[in-house]
């Protein structure tokens, strides 16, 4: 029996917070999936979701919206300080729990949560959607056939250009805990490796302000997570001073490497209005398409395109339905989650005490 058929009842589902990240990424996917019905939205001001979902019913407090109680997965989608402490008040209140990235801004907040979950035996997942990225799916299944030979290192990168300060963002004020793009984008690169690999045994970070912008958290990183039982690195970088982007991943292997450029498709398909019905969603052009450098077999050398899969976020909320309704394993565990907090907090420790840090 399909998870999405008729037979299933829809598992009702409130969002906490209407900013980018539920417009743009769970109310359009929530949305789209028969597994789901889009019951109520959090909004402190206004109503303007339902001006998009007429069905929903807006409140105006987590409070309001756990006292409904049909809702049984509440989607946190406020600001990062707020995340551990409405998922615990979500979890405590018997109702799954899906929570924006990063997971907590510590890792005692985030290990806290963990032991709830364990307790309350409800879902408790965090939103890593950039495992279902077309690039990213790609690399796994060049992984899986072994089409580089023994992967040595992964260089994961994720640039942006923007020399001055965003006015009004609490992402880029250094008072609100969990702001920089530690926080922000090493918690998806991060997690791409621990997806792929497990924990690293070492952690080296150097983590800085480059543009100098007085009040403004970290905006560039670079950490590497060795493994070296496995004789494999991953070098995670992120900055706000790129404007020629280098490629996505560059990845070296005993038998070639693998180059790709650009970023998913699916971030900006969805701002647009592009759903996962749509037979465009997912897809990339073939201008963006890797290339792959290798030895396919001995003395039989290669060079060419790699087609890239397409990208699937709607997969993240097909396994939390799957989770929920005890058809599947959690495919983005709790575990993991504080993992990638304590692998941010040990790389901004190792960038203060300039020096490399075990796991």
């Amino acid at each position: 029996m399909s998870l999405s058929s008729s037979s299933l009842a829809p598992i009702k589902v409130g969002v906490v917070g209407f900013g980018m990240s539920a417009r743009v990424f769970h109310c359009p996917l929530l949305a789209s999936s028969t597994d789901y019905h889009l019951a109520a939205i959090v909004e402190r001001h206004g109503e303007q979701s339902k001006l998009r979902y007429p069905q929903v019913r807006v409140v105006t407090s987590l409070d309001d919206l756990l006292a409904i109680e049909e809702i049984e997965l509440v989607i946190i989608t406020t600001p990062n300080d707020t995340h551990a402490s409405y998922a615990k008040r979500v979890l405590l209140a018997g109702r799954n729990c899906v929570v924006e990235k990063p997971f907590a801004v510590n890792e005692t907040e985030a290990r806290e949560l963990v032991q709830i979950a364990q307790a309350s035996g409800k879902v408790l997942s965090v939103f890593q959607n950039r495992r279902w990225d077309g690039d990213f799916l790609t690399l796994k299944a060049l992984l899986r056939e072994n089409a580089l030979g023994h992967v040595v290192e992964i260089e994961s990168r994720f640039d942006r250009y923007r020399a001055l300060k965003k006015p009004n963002a609490w992402r880029e004020d250094s008072a609100f805990p969990g702001s920089g793009v530690l926080f922000d984008l090493g918690a998806h690169l991060f997690d791409q490796i621990v997806d792929l690999l497990g924990v690293p045994e070492y952690v080296t970070g150097t983590v800085r302000n480059e543009r100098q912008i007085a009040g403004a958290p970290d905006d560039s990183f670079l950490v590497v997570l060795d493994y070296p039982a496995k004789n494999f690195k991953a070098v995670c970088r992120a900055g706000m001073l790129v404007r020629d982007k280098p490629p996505r991943f560059t990845v070296l292997g005993t038998r070639g490497t693998f180059t790709k450029y650009g970023l998913d498709v699916q971030e900006d398909q969805l701002k647009e209005g592009i759903v996962p019905d749509d037979i465009a969603y997912g897809r990339e052009t073939p201008a963006n398409f890797g290339v792959l450098d290798a030895e396919i077999y001995p003395d039989i050398h290669m060079r060419g395109t790699v087609t890239t899969a397409n990208g699937k976020y709607p997969n993240f909320y097909t396994n939390i339905a799957a989770a929920i309704r005890g058809c599947d394993d959690l495919a983005v565990t709790p575990e993991q989650a504080a993992d990638v907090i304590r692998i941010i907090e040990l790389a901004k420790r190792s960038s203060d005490e300039r020096r490399s840090l075990a796991f």
